[in-house]
């Protein structure tokens, strides 16, 4: 039996995302579109209501689904078809190589991050101060708004690139890392410490840096910035694999 591998069995709250995923492509629901409440979900889906609750965690780290309170769930943008399955299920099969998955984040952000701002437009710029925007726009809202801000941010940085594969596999990549980051907060609501909002000021200062270096059309000081924000989340992760 020593040669047969562990099957990692998936989460039911992964599976519901999925559904809720997929069925934010089938109906075509827009940017805003506010979703059904979570107890019409859970009753969709024959799921009970904190299993939805997850599963729309879940989809804010993918920066799909953005949690209002007292108002739902909306979505954010528009899921795109990725290989984001694939890489969760090889971090699940082998949880010491979230490092190594940092690592191709970094190569990949940072690649993306200096071709953008090296060929970046005035539609690009708008793009990015936008991002940057939502992101700041998010303080002092839900942890679900700020996770997903965050993500969209990121994502439109690296699609400055103007490559639509580096785009969908630096998504993938990103997404399995921060679901391993956030999964506390996914499966408990447990905001971690860096999220506070006294922690604030010191989030945007690792994103601020990264669309000065796009605007001035500055390649190298854009991948340093990229690299700053890499090292803090290194020590988010450090105290995630800490826990249990």
């Amino acid at each position: 039996m020593s040669s047969v591998q562990q099957v990692v069995v998936q989460r039911l709250s992964d599976e519901v995302a999925e559904r809720i995923r997929t069925f934010i492509l089938d109906e075509g629901l827009a940017e805003g579109a506010r979703l059904p409440s979570e107890r019409a979900l859970a009753e969709l889906l024959g799921a009970s209501r904190p299993t939805v609750s997850q599963a729309l965690r879940t989809l804010s780290l993918m920066g799909l689904v953005e949690t209002r309170r007292g108002s739902g769930a909306y979505v954010m943008r528009q899921p795109d078809r990725s290989i984001t399955a694939s890489v969760n299920l090889m971090l699940e099969l082998d949880r010491e190589s979230v490092s190594s998955l940092a690592e191709l984040r970094l190569w990949l952000e940072t690649r993306g991050a200096g071709e953008a701002a090296g060929r970046v437009d005035d539609l690009g710029l708008r793009r990015t101060r936008v991002a940057l925007e939502r992101l700041h726009g998010s303080i002092g809202g839900t942890t679900s708004g700020w996770i997903a801000a965050d993500t969209i941010f990121h994502a439109t940085i690296v699609g400055m690139a103007g490559n639509p594969y580096l785009t969908s596999i630096y998504e993938s990549v990103h997404n399995a890392l921060v679901s391993f980051l956030y999964r506390p907060w996914v499966e408990n609501d447990e905001v971690p410490h860096w999220l506070q909002p006294d922690e604030a000021a010191a989030q945007m200062a690792l994103h601020e840096p990264i669309v000065a270096g796009i605007e001035s059309r500055d390649s190298e000081a854009t991948m340093r910035a990229v690299q700053h924000h890499h090292e803090a989340m290194l020590e988010h992760l450090g105290d995630r694999s800490r826990r249990p």
